[in-house]
């Protein structure tokens, strides 16, 4: 079938069908070839699928959640992955173009010793180089999250509190995200090697998809202490942010407090009354200023004495 988004590579008789983006075409063309079920086929349109393993008489049908990293708008989403596995066949669809895959494909068509080594006999091989590859490109990722956790460390204690408030955020969101589309891994990997043996016949196959499983506890471990580190240095923030809301507003108020009764004073004497003290002196006025600064002095001493400044 001559498609651009059906890709095939046949080694005797197993076969890797990678398809991007199905359309009615590709679905169309996966039914006449394998009769898979009409709801599996349905499930490799939009919307994202929760992450399951379905097994049917003659294939099995699991879906998949990678993470991958949107420079533009510096999100972490989840890319599906929907996986069709026979006795001589795997097929994989994704709606977007995942470069571990890509790379592991291409590479394929080109080396014949690649082909040699996940090809020659059956598909668990192959499966697992493919979950395999997706779960490392998982680390980049989180060193990347580890360098920004770093510089918002920095930045915390140099003072940009407020400028990395979205920084903050953003980091957060990512290790949610990672943590929604990593956590169904293990109990669908541990599903898998419960019911594999019926479709593969290789006595080590268990080795090979339990380290798959250590693979994903190792990131979720990951995950889990950039979670605690981020929780508290937002926490750190938020407190450095309200130590200094509070320093001012203290100041303010005792600005305020101190020129009151310099506002007082200057009210009493502003009064139009007959007989106001000091008022027809001679140096009245400067009685009247030695006054104010007296009881602002005064409360000046008793703020400081009170250690409240």
């Amino acid at each position: 079938m001559a498609n651009n988004k059906i890709k095939i590579i046949k080694i005797k008789d197993l076969v890797w069908i990678d398809i991007v983006n199905a359309g009615e075409k590709e679905i169309k063309y996966l039914k006449q070839e394998f009769n898979f079920h009409p709801l599996d086929l349905k499930d490799c349109f939009p919307p994202l699928q929760r992450p399951k393993l379905i097994v049917q008489e003659n294939y099995i049908f699991m879906i998949l959640q990678f993470p991958f990293y949107n420079r533009e708008t510096k999100e972490i989403l989840p890319s599906e992955i929907d996986f069709f596995i026979g006795k001589n066949f795997i097929i994989t669809h994704h709606l977007n173009e995942l470069i571990s895959i890509k790379d592991f494909f291409q590479d394929l068509q080109k080396n014949k010793e690649a082909q040699k080594k996940y090809l020659s006999n059956n598909p668990s091989i192959i499966l697992y180089e493919i979950l395999n590859k997706l779960l490392l490109y998982c680390f980049p990722m989180l060193n990347h999250i580890n360098l920004d956790i770093d510089v918002v460390e920095k930045q915390i204690f140099n003072g940009q509190n407020k400028k990395i408030v979205k920084e903050i955020l953003i980091i957060r969101r990512n290790i949610v995200n990672f943590r929604k589309t990593i956590q169904p891994h293990k109990s669908i990997v541990r599903k898998l090697i419960g019911i594999a043996p019926q479709f593969f016949s290789i006595s080590k196959l268990n080795i090979y998809f339990n380290y798959l499983v250590e693979n994903t506890k190792e990131i979720w471990d990951h995950l889990e202490n950039y979670k605690d580190s981020i929780d508290a240095l937002h926490n750190t923030n938020e407190s450095l942010i309200n130590f200094k809301t509070n320093e001012i507003i203290k100041t303010l108020t005792i600005f305020s407090v101190i020129v009151f009764p310099l506002t007082l004073l200057a009210a009493i004497f502003g009064m139009n009354a007959i007989n106001m003290p000091f008022i027809n002196l001679p140096y009245g006025f400067w009685y009247i200023i030695g006054i104010m600064l007296v009881g602002g002095i005064l409360m000046f001493w008793v703020f400081k004495n009170k250690k409240w400044m």
